[in-house]
C-alpha cells in the first residue's frame, strides 16, 4: 500500500491529453492499487492518473455503493443521455466546489487491469464520478464546466440533505 501525493492545480499535467495504456503488467497492477489507496486516504470518490503525476489513461472510481471499485483503463464514452445538475469537487482543487451539469446516464467502454475490454453503464452520481475522471484523462478540469461555485456554508447544507 502506497499513498501517492496529489498533484494540484495549476500543474501542467492536469491539462494534458493522457497517453493510452499499452502494457498490462505488475507495474500497472501496483499503480492501480496505489491509486485506490490514495483515493481512499484523501476521501475521494475517484482518482485519475494525472492527479498523481502519471500521464496515462487510467482512473479508479468508488462511490461506496454496490458497484464497488471500478478501474477504467483507456476509457471511451460510447453513449450519454439525460441531464443532471450536481455538486462536484476535486482532489486537485482542495476546498473548491461547484455545480456542474453532466449527462445523467453514461455508457463507457474500457479495459480492466488485465487488458480485457468491458462495457459499463451508470446513472446519477456514479455516472457523474466516471465522467469527471474520464475528463481528467483528456485534460478537462471540472472548473471549466462549473455554472456556479459554492460557498462553504452552502456545501454544508448540501451535505446535510444527502
Amino acid at each position: 500500500m502506497t499513498v501517492r501525493a496529489i498533484v494540484t492545480y495549476p500543474a501542467e499535467i492536469l491539462e494534458q491529453e493522457c497517453e493510452l495504456v499499452t502494457v498490462f503488467d505488475k507495474k500497472l497492477v501496483k499503480l492501480l492499487n496505489d491509486m485506490y489507496d490514495t483515493m481512499i486516504e484523501f476521501d475521494g470518490v475517484g482518482l485519475a492518473a494525472p492527479q498523481i503525476g502519471i500521464n496515462k489513461q487510467i482512473a479508479v472510481v468508488d462511490i461506496d455503493d454496490e458497484s464497488g471499485t471500478i478501474e477504467l483503463i483507456n476509457p471511451e464514452i460510447l453513449e450519454t443521455s439525460g441531464e443532471d445538475l450536481g455538486v462536484e469537487g476535486c482532489l486537485s482543487f482542495p476546498g473548491l466546489y461547484g455545480e456542474v451539469t453532466r449527462p445523467y446516464y453514461v455508457k463507457v467502454k474500457a479495459q480492466d487491469r488485465k487488458g480485457r475490454p468491458f462495457v459499463i453503464e451508470a446513472e446519477d452520481y456514479l455516472a457523474r464520478a466516471i465522467q469527471h475522471e474520464i475528463d481528467h484523462l483528456h485534460g478537462i478540469l471540472f472548473t471549466s464546466k462549473v455554472s456556479r461555485y459554492l460557498k462553504e456554508e452552502e456545501l454544508e447544507e448540501v451535505e446535510q440533505n444527502d
